[in-house]
Parts: structure tokens; sequence; C-alpha cells
């Protein structure tokens, strides 16, 4: 495989702002790129490129049935941009625990952006990671899934992200040794709102915003 150009190091406020650039502009010609976020690398793309979506499919060979998660800004940016049924229960959950490493499921309502025909439920989620945070306030909603082969665990490092996946994304930014941890999952499209994975927020934490802490 040959590997893209790595952004070694956005360690600093210019550096960052350098990788933005030149995030967007892979993301803007239609490539998929290779992203840190507070939990795990990811692979992004802009929901109007269709090719990128398939894209990313190929490099995790994940099943098509499995859509891809949405990334935003923040809540305000979820409700705004997005055709979602942002319940009172999502509120609570975004307003304490976003930007962070909390995914909330939600059902979608009409009318649909074109990207979003056929689903009636997505995952949202805002990273806390400032390279994510401005990627999403400059292009506005993203998608992107964790960056590993389907059904592997999600190496912790850059090389070993590139070294997984089936094909080469068209540019990677290296953020260093994550933890690795999943993010929590809550599906607020339920009568009684689930948490449907464990991860890095304690379920105790989750149970006490939804009012069913002890």
């Amino acid at each position: 495989m040959t590997s893209p150009t790595v952004c070694l190091d956005i360690s600093n406020a210019e550096e960052l702002e350098e990788a933005i650039a030149a995030v967007l502009g892979a993301l803007h010609d239609g490539g998929v790129v290779v992203v840190p976020t507070d939990t795990v690398y990811g692979l992004m793309c802009l929901p109007a490129h269709d090719d990128a979506q398939r894209a990313i499919f190929a490099m995790k060979q994940r099943p098509p049935d499995r859509r891809l998660p949405i990334i935003v800004a923040d809540a305000e940016q979820a409700r705004c941009d997005l055709s979602l049924d942002w319940t009172a229960a999502a509120d609570a959950l975004a307003t304490t625990f976003w930007p962070g490493a909390l995914t909330i499921a939600c059902a979608t309502r009409a009318p649909l952006p074109g990207w979003l025909a056929g689903r009636d439920e997505v995952a949202v989620r805002a990273p806390a990671h400032a390279l994510v945070q401005g990627l999403a306030r400059q292009a506005g909603p993203l998608l992107m899934t964790s960056a590993n082969r389907h059904g592997a665990p999600t190496p912790n490092g850059v090389g070993d992200v590139l070294a997984g996946l089936a094909t080469a994304p068209a540019l990677a930014v290296d953020g260093g040794r994550l933890t690795g941890a999943s993010s929590t999952l809550v599906n607020t499209n339920l009568s009684v709102p689930q948490i449907e994975r464990e991860g890095a927020i304690p379920v105790c934490e989750i149970e006490a915003i939804l009012g069913r802490g002890r």
C-alpha cells in the first residue's frame, strides 16, 4: 500500500490550523482522511461525496448495511444542520457530555437532506478534539467511523492504522498515541433511552443524566 502524506505534528496552534486547511482541501477534493479524535483514529469524509463514502467502506471492509456516524461541532450544529428528532434526553446528554466521548443515536425527521435519504436513525457525536472541532465548524457535519478493519480493534497509532487499512486514504494526521477507548453509545430513539455500547463515559454517569441513577 502506498502511504499518503502524513501531517506529523499538530502540537501548536499554527500547525493545527495548517492541518485543518490541508484536511479541508483533501475532503473537498472528495478524499478520505485519517484524523485523531479524543478516543480513536477515524476515517472522515464529506457527506456530499458518495465516492468517498464508498471508499471508507472499502478501506474498512465494512458491511454496506452499517451506516456511517455523523460528526458535529456541538449540539447547536446537530439541532440546526441535521433533520433530527432532538429529544429532551438527547439535549440533556449533549449538554453534559459534549464535546466528548458520547455518541447519541437519534431519529430523523422530514425533510431530510439528500445524503440522509433512507435513514430513519443516525448516530451523532461531537468529539473533544481541536482538529475535529475545527473541521466541523468550517465544513459542517461530517461522516466518520473508526479507522480499523471491520471487526478488528482500532490501532492506537497512525502508522498501525495505515498498515491495517485495505486501501490508502488521501491524507492522514498524526495525533500521537490515542486511548483506543470507544465512545459510549446511547439510543434516544426509544421510548426509554438505552445505553447500547459501554465506553469511555461510565454507565452510572449516563444513567444519572437520564434520571435512572441511584
